[in-house]
């Protein structure tokens, strides 16, 4: 990292931001997704925030959902959306979804209190043949030329928001490593450290790397981890599985996860939750250890990151 005193945060940004985030509350996946949601918003109501922000696998397009759109939309002040691959499942378009959640852009930016926001769109199609099989979890041509010249246009320090991770080599964005190097050469031509850090969702767990001076930081879902056909358990009741048949494929957390993340010239601070599983654990079931960078942890990690 380049020293304190040549870093964008020390170049006319003001004291610091504050923001709420929550990722993969999965509405149509969790009975009581409403409940969390609704902690979420209130906790965030008591904070003095900038804005909130969700990252992605929120809900989809049904009539159904409208009143759970409703909880995220009575929040008061700056809110702020981030597609996620599971939001067109059913067969809806981005388009569609985002017409549904009242915002009109794939990807975007932003500026609040000093700083500058970028989110992106990691749902383009790879159009390689080698293409990872499953989800689309690519960044396209439009959308990497739209991500250099936007780069390019603030002095501000710059924050990066999206549904997949721009780190995680398995199930992250496929082309992470072009858009890292986009990140890393904006820095460069600036002479400072432009770009702070990457936030990130999808992958359910709590998890935090630096990279050539950027931090890429993991959002652990608002509602569980996703276990799998092989370990299914019902956690609360069969009523409630009837009703809503995937959470046996997963380990809830027993409360939601979300956090407040506060930004100034010396450090990134991290707010989060620590819960417990619903129900038997992955040890308990005998699940295979992950990977460390992927922990399945009831938890969002608190974290004072120095910049």
């Amino acid at each position: 990292m380049l020293p304190l005193g040549v870093n964008a945060l020390s170049r006319g940004s003001k004291k610091h931001v504050r923001f709420g985030v929550c990722a993969d509350v999965h509405k149509d996946i969790m009975h009581d997704a409403d409940k969390r949601l609704q902690a979420f918003i209130d906790e965030a109501t008591k904070q003095e925030l900038d804005f909130i922000i969700q990252l992605g696998d929120f809900c989809r397009p049904y009539e159904q959902n409208k009143k759970f759109l409703g909880l995220f939309n009575d929040y008061t002040g700056d809110k702020y959306h981030v597609l996620g691959n599971h939001d067109m499942d059913g067969g809806f378009s981005r388009e569609q979804v985002l017409e549904f959640w009242n915002t009109s852009q794939k990807y975007y930016s932003f500026n609040q209190n000093g700083f500058h926001f970028i989110v992106l769109d990691g749902n383009d199609k790879n159009p390689s043949p080698d293409k990872a099989a499953g989800y689309a979890r690519f960044i396209g041509k439009e959308q990497v030329e739209w991500l250099k010249n936007d780069l390019a246009t603030t002095d501000l320090p710059c924050i990066v928001f999206s549904h997949q991770s721009l780190e995680n080599v398995e199930l992250g964005v496929e082309n992470q490593n072009e858009i890292r190097a986009i990140l890393e050469a904006a820095n460069k031509t600036a002479g400072f450290e432009k770009v702070v850090a990457c936030f990130s969702g999808h992958h359910h767990t709590d998890y935090a790397a630096s990279i050539n001076g950027i931090y890429y930081i993991q959002i652990n879902s608002m509602s569980y981890s996703w276990l799998g056909g092989d370990y299914q358990t019902i956690r609360y009741s069969k009523e409630i599985d009837e009703k809503y048949p995937w959470i046996k494929y997963t380990v809830p957390y027993e409360k939601p996860l979300f956090a407040f993340v506060e930004i100034d010239k010396k450090k990134i601070q991290i707010e989060g939750i620590q819960s417990q599983f619903v129900g038997p654990s992955p040890d308990d079931l005998g699940f295979p250890k992950p990977t460390e960078n992927s922990p399945i942890a009831p938890m969002i990690s608190n974290r004072k990151l120095k910049i």
